[in-house]
Order: C-alpha cells, then structure tokens, then sequence
C-alpha cells in the first residue's frame, strides 16, 4: 500500500481544512492560548506537533456554548474536526473547520449561528462520546503486522505437500480473516497471497495428475 494522505498535508504552521480531507479527526484539548489580531484562539491538542487549531468566529461561539468562557479550561475536553467544503472566503468556496461532535454534551445542542450580516443558520453539534470514537478510530488502523502475516501465510502455501494440506490452509479462519484484513487495507498484498495459493493449487495439481 502507498499512502497518499500523508503527501496532501499543508505546509502550514497551523491545522488547514485541507489537512482533513482524508476525514475528520477527534482531537484532545492541552492548552488554549491568545493568537494575533487575526486569529485570537490557538487551540493546542495531543498530537498537533505545534500546529494548534485556529478556530473561526462561528466555531468560537461554539466552543463558548458548550465549554464556556475560560479558554483554560478546555484542557482533557475532547472535539471532532471536519471540513465543511461549503464553507467561502471572498464569495469562493474553500472549506473551513468545523465542529461536529464535543464531550460535555448529553444530546445534541442547536446553535444560531451568523452565516452573513443579519442571517443566522441553525447549526447542531452532537455528543462526543470518546469510547465509541476510539472505536471507529481503531477500526480504520490497519491491524499489527499484516505484511509479517501474509509473508508467513506464503510460506506456508508454498510448504504445502499436497492438496489436502493446501485446503486446510486456505480453508481456515485466521486465512480468511488474514484475506479480509487485507482486502480492507492492502489489496495489492491479498492479491499476492491469493496468486501464491492459486499457483502452488496448480503445481500440486499437476504433480497429482502427472
């Protein structure tokens, strides 16, 4: 598998709309400090390797509904960042952070929120309910050592002495879940393995029939 997500990361010193077009993230709060005249928030969390979240006015009001006033006191609360690919700047479309799930919530919490000068949208944000996040977020990751699985399922293949030994292989679980954990995240591996199997099924079948 070759990774492209991490080759469309902005070079930027801040957290970029673009950064998230791979998906959201779920992202925990270490410290809020005063930004410039422009961007007043920084927000700093686990992992963000210097590169804090600048949130935006709407996002602000958000943050201040739900977590309150004292920026400070964010630290350990845990949100879910997504671009919104509707979002303008200038009349274009350009994409912009939003905010779609916070701890601190027990339902979901609908907030009017200015779009332009006199209109407001209703905007919703939802409980983040972290198990269930690292959950999903697990579930994404790649599971440990599928290239050490597929080289020693391989081997296995090509040490098979007969049909019979070749079936129990691939008629097993842990080959049929090594199969499907590829499928999801190295299919370019699962095809390898399967060829390895299909040919060593020929060699031995022509052997048997020779």
């Amino acid at each position: 598998m070759v990774d492209l997500s991490k080759t469309i990361i902005a070079k930027s010193d801040q957290l970029n709309a673009d950064d998230l077009l791979v998906g959201p993230i779920t992202v925990t709060i270490e410290d809020v400090k005063q930004g410039n005249a422009d961007q007043p928030i920084a927000v700093f969390y686990k992992g963000c390797n210097g590169k804090p979240w600048y949130p935006c006015k709407s996002m602000r009001r958000v943050l201040v509904a739900v977590w309150g006033n004292d920026g400070k006191g964010y630290a350990g609360k845990s949100c879910t960042l997504h671009r919104d690919p509707e979002v303008k700047f200038g009349g274009i479309k350009v994409g912009g952070i939003r905010i779609t799930h916070m701890t601190g919530l027990d339902k979901d919490m609908a907030l009017g929120l200015q779009v332009t000068r006199g209109s407001k949208k209703l905007y919703t944000v939802r409980p983040l309910r972290l198990e269930q996040a690292r959950k999903e977020e697990k579930a994404q990751q790649a599971p440990d050592d599928l290239q050490g699985r597929s080289e020693r399922a391989m081997q296995a293949i090509n040490a098979a002495t007969d049909v019979s030994a070749l079936q129990k292989i691939t008629g097993s679980n842990n080959y049929r879940l090594l199969l499907s954990q590829l499928e999801q995240h190295d299919a370019a591996r699962m095809e390898l393995v399967k060829q390895a199997a299909t040919e060593r099924a020929a060699e031995l079948n022509e052997g048997e029939f020779a």
